[in-house]
């Protein structure tokens, strides 16, 4: 079996794509260093999967630490790195952190690739690296000329892709940059799903915590945006999709049937979806209100993304398999399961 390492494995997308490895013949191993996750979710893996995940407690800003990992396993064939700070709010309260953990654990990732011979890398980086797109240039290409990132977090995609690319360039690495654009929902068994941080801001997680009662209400960051409801518009993506989309990234890459040293795709389903109509899609799907108000404009926020999503059909022969009401109920039958475990809105501690 080949062995994938996959660092941030205890978070959202990480555990999602460790659940689509093992599906897929992969031996796993994981990395996190629990800032925003819990190794608690192991065990939700193994109970979807029947498998026991071999888990490194590691913070890959440290280079002796994550060679350590290397080191033991000889076997790894390749790297999917989700590992990085993701809330955009709190990158804008805490550049400089946000700078350090995702650029100082990507480049130090990179290295250990290149030191024992892992070849294959695909890294998580995200559609805040295009920033504020005019909207004559939606939907956006992997060709879509990037603008100043909106936010520190953005910043870092945008800078991990030129280390990356510069990396492949100088050193015998491959890379695969995927720009997916906001993954939502829960595993498709209700038995995994994004846990809540001490500080929820992302949009589905608050709908569901405002319908299960968990927060009396949520806000709208702006009502008058120049889009056709006055809310911000997105490219909502179900989580599983995004795992698929990794596995075969990497499969692909393995094999050698895709030869280019460093590549973006993007990963979206081609579809922009605003606020409102996301809210309207949560209480059609589970039948609750999602109570909310209207609040300002938030630091950070693009108001308009959406993207064209060939290049990842045309490459790697993926296409989102969920809308968006699948993508609303599988996180609401994920906020009834932790309401059922006792999960409440804060981050569990071991």
């Amino acid at each position: 079996m080949n062995t994938v390492l996959v660092t941030g494995g205890a978070g959202y997308i990480g555990s999602h794509t460790i659940i689509e490895l093992i599906n897929a013949n992969f031996k796993v191993i994981s990395v996190d260093n629990y800032i925003n996750s819990n190794a608690t979710t192991y065990d939700r893996i193994k109970e979807i999967t029947g498998a026991d995940v071999p888990f490194y407690d590691t913070d890959l800003r440290d280079l002796e630490a994550a060679r350590k990992i290397f080191q033991e396993n000889t076997d790894i064939v390749g790297v999917i790195h989700f590992a990085a700070l993701k809330s955009v709010p709190d990158s804008v309260d805490n550049p400089d952190f946000c700078f350090d953990n995702n650029n100082n654990s990507l480049i130090n990732i990179a290295k250990c690739c290149v030191e024992f011979n892992v070849p294959n890398l695909i890294f998580s980086s995200s559609c805040s690296v295009y920033g504020n797109v005019n909207p004559e240039d939606l939907p956006v290409t992997e060709d879509t000329p990037l603008k100043k990132a909106e936010s520190p977090y953005g910043y870092t995609k945008q800078n991990g892709e030129v280390i990356l690319e510069f990396m492949c360039n100088a050193y015998p690495l491959h890379a695969i940059c995927l720009r997916y654009f906001n993954p939502v929902g829960a595993h498709i068994s209700g038995k995994i799903g994004e846990l809540p941080a001490k500080r929820v801001n992302n949009l589905v997680p608050v709908i569901t915590q405002a319908a299960a009662g968990v927060i009396p209400h949520f806000t709208v960051f702006g009502d008058d945006y120049a889009t056709r409801d006055g809310s911000c518009i997105r490219d909502y993506i179900h989580v599983s999709d995004i795992a698929d989309a990794h596995v075969k990234a990497l499969q692909k890459k393995i094999s050698g049937e895709y030869t280019t040293a460093y590549d973006i795709i993007n990963l979206g389903s081609g579809d922009g979806v605003s606020v409102f109509e996301a809210i309207n899609a949560f209480e059609e799907a589970s039948g609750v209100k999602a109570p909310h108000e209207i609040g300002s404009k938030r630091a950070g926020d693009v108001e308009s993304i959406y993207s064209n999503p060939v290049k990842a059909e045309q490459v790697l022969g993926w296409k989102p398999k969920y809308n968006i009401h699948d993508m609303m109920a599988s996180a609401w039958k994920w906020q009834l399961r932790m309401k059922e475990l006792g999960i409440a809105k804060h981050k569990l501690e071991d």
